[in-house]
């Protein structure tokens, strides 16, 4: 029997620190297993692809909770079916490579009709059909404490294309589509009218806030910025998608390159809405970027002798750059000053 002394509660890990645990203990024994734990997604090889080339596969999953990673009372169940196939698709894309299937399996409550489990499927077919997906296959049982969906996908790539976290070199640029922190504030508008709702009766007030709230419900993973990449003939030195905060996933980046990082505050991309609704709400804009999570952004690092091919595009910034490891881990601000870069994002098993 195990003594009462030696339980350690999973919160003195954290998730990270599980995963290390977890993955200290693995050992690949077969011969087609080139990546297990410590990338957004696992890599097999090789296969053969339609065109009859030797791919890799890659293949990732994630798992969504009722409770911890979402909220019926204010996420429609076909929205919540769409974002749970895009968060994984996104985790494919970060590695480079195109998803071709995806299985689903779901726990659900007796308390979901045959219709409720119509629109989850119905958001998810949607994403399917979106991004060229096939659905394949999947699970499904009962449960006691509500709705729980788990998503695995499985994509492919040449060997040459897939980019792994630990590529980045001293003086590599540090780059990210899109912009930051909108759906960390589409989430504290919905927390916000629910809390309204529930405290008064009074309906949602959402008007003027369709951007941030699309990037909370419906997010998209950036296939668009993969396609544009290999239009300009810029690979990627590492990449991770952005679903932690860019803070968090800036320090897998460099950590796992074995660097440090310097980004700076003026260069973040953020929307005009994102940075309006984080002053209405008393937030520091920057805070939210960093921290917020959820934007599936690509955050990924490139050669010096590709910034002209990247240069002014309207799709990416750049927003930093890669330095030597002892250097560490910045933030500098838009007076100068540098400050210690910290994760501050979100980590599954230190919430409440």
């Amino acid at each position: 029997m195990m003594e009462a002394n030696s339980r350690t509660e999973l919160s003195a890990l954290g998730e990270f620190g599980l995963i290390d645990r977890l993955a200290s203990r693995i050992q690949l024994d077969q011969p087609t297993s080139v990546k297990g734990i410590g990338d957004d997604a696992a890599v097999v090889a090789p296969s053969i692809g339609v065109d009859g080339q030797a791919e890799h596969q890659v293949v990732t999953t994630d798992m969504l909770v009722e409770g911890v990673h979402f909220d019926l009372g204010y996420v429609p169940l076909r929205h919540l079916g769409y974002k749970s196939i895009v968060v994984n698709l996104s985790d494919v894309y970060a590695m480079n490579a195109t998803p071709r299937q995806v299985v689903v399996g779901l726990a659900l409550s007796n308390r979901f009709p045959v219709e409720a489990v119509d629109e989850l499927y119905e958001g998810m077919l949607l994403a399917c059909r979106n991004y060229g997906v096939d659905l394949v296959g999947g699970d499904t049982t009962s449960s006691r404490s509500g709705l729980v969906i788990s998503v695995t996908a499985i994509g492919s790539a040449p060997k040459a294309d897939i980019v792994y976290r630990n590529g980045a070199s001293d003086k590599d640029l540090l780059v990210v589509s899109g912009d930051l922190g909108g759906a960390y504030m589409g989430l504290q508008i919905l927390e916000r009218e629910k809390a309204v709702f529930r405290d008064s009766g009074a309906q949602p007030d959402l008007d003027g806030h369709d951007y941030i709230l699309e990037r909370q419900l419906k997010p998209e993973a950036r296939k668009d910025i993969i396609e544009l990449l290999k239009k300009l003939g810029v690979r990627p030195t590492s990449m991770i998608d952005v679903s932690d905060g860019l803070a968090s996933e800036a320090l897998h980046l460099a950590r796992s390159s074995g660097r440090g990082v310097r980004i700076y505050d003026e260069k973040l991309p953020i929307d005009p809405s994102t940075y309006n609704t984080a002053r209405d709400f008393n937030l520091d804009p920057t805070t939210c970027a960093l921290s917020g999570g959820e934007d599936y952004e690509l955050l990924f690092t490139v050669a010096q002798s590709d910034f002209e091919k990247i240069k002014g595009n309207p799709s990416m910034s750049i927003i930093g750059h890669m330095t030597d490891a002892a250097s560490g881990y910045h933030l500098v601000d838009k007076q100068g000053g540098s400050h210690e870069l910290k994760a501050q994002g979100w980590d599954a098993l230190l919430q409440r």
